[in-house]
């Protein structure tokens, strides 16, 4: 993408296939995944903090273990916090959304299969550093019950006028529900109900105030998910990245739109006719893009299929247009 350049649905914002390896799947074939990432970028230290999950194959666990790596360079990560399932415990975890608190402190929003009822959650943990995260001490921060749904995660924030503004996927509560449709700990691979984006608000980034549904899955090649995965503030508006699907066979495979917004409540698509981003491998899928402002560079970071059936987590790194440099705060 040139400087100044807007993304739309025929001008990607980077060239996937000259994209870099950050973390590679733990093992090769279909459910071996590195990826549902969260960075933040830390001016005063020159600092990239990385969050990413490591998923296996169903049989062997799912979502395994869930990182904090650090980085100079924003290309070579170094893990310096970890958490495995067992911990929790939980059948799998996956996005978490990372902050750091300008008055100091540092914030981790993860998801995860409650086990009291197989539902997905989101919980908060506190630290003053990184490396402080305990998982004993974790909080709720949304669940599926907070706002009678059938699951919540993949957390995205940002603090907008004042407060936090948190969009989540979630999974809206079927017209009849089905007594076995959490027997597998993922609601939203059973075609049961889709994937929509809702949005939550707080004051202290603690308790949230549900504010319903704000994006819903379109008729196309979105027609079964439409999950906002990042943000970026671009002038006066926000364009979000999202992961869509066609279908429930399309679950763990989605693929990366984009849709415009003036203030995080009402999106428009951009992308109607196909995905903005796609990997020229297996399934196609790209998707958990999340991004970073660094030295006036956007840092893409994104979960990508390879040709084996897994996906390892890539980065690109491209000028950042002149209206993200001078866009207003998130």
């Amino acid at each position: 993408m040139s400087s100044g350049a807007l993304p739309v649905a025929s001008q990607p914002p980077f060239d996937v296939e000259k994209g870099v390896t950050v973390i590679a799947p733990p093992g090769i074939g279909p459910g071996w995944w590195a990826g549902a990432c969260s960075v933040v970028y830390e001016q005063d230290r020159r600092r990239f903090l990385l969050y990413y999950r490591l998923r296996k194959p169903r049989e062997l666990g799912r979502g395994v273990e869930c990182r904090v790596a650090a980085s100079t360079d924003g290309l070579a990560f170094e893990t310096i916090w970890a958490a495995r399932q067992e911990e929790f415990p939980t059948a799998s975890m996956e996005r978490a959304a990372l902050v750091r608190l300008s008055e100091g402190g540092y914030r981790l929003y993860v998801s995860y299969v409650d086990p009291a009822d197989n539902r997905w959650r989101i919980d908060l943990l506190e630290a003053p550093a990184p490396e402080a995260f305990d998982i004993g001490q974790r909080r709720p921060a949304l669940t599926a019950a907070d706002i009678d749904a059938e699951g919540v995660k993949d957390p995205v924030l940002l603090w907008l006028d004042n407060q936090w503004n948190m969009l989540v996927s979630y999974a809206p509560r079927p017209e009849q529900r089905r007594p076995d449709m959490h027997a597998t700990g993922d609601i939203y691979a059973t075609g049961v109900t889709k994937s929509h984006t809702g949005l939550a608000l707080s004051a202290d980034g603690r308790d949230f105030r549900w504010q319903g549904n704000v994006f819903s899955p379109g008729r196309g090649w979105d027609a079964y998910a439409a999950r906002v995965s990042a943000v970026l503030p671009f002038g006066p508006a926000f364009l979000a990245f999202y992961d869509g699907a066609a279908g429930v066979e399309e679950n763990y495979e989605e693929r990366t739109g984009l849709a415009v917004s003036l203030d995080l409540r009402h999106f428009v698509r951009l992308t109607r006719k196909g995905p903005l981003l796609t990997s020229p491998h297996g399934s196609g899928s790209l998707r958990y893009l999340a991004l970073v402002l660094a030295e006036e560079q956007l840092f893409y970071y994104h979960e990508y299929a390879r040709p084996d059936g897994s996906h390892e987590l890539r980065v690109n790194a491209v000028p950042a247009p002149l209206l993200c440099v001078q866009g207003r705060r998130a």
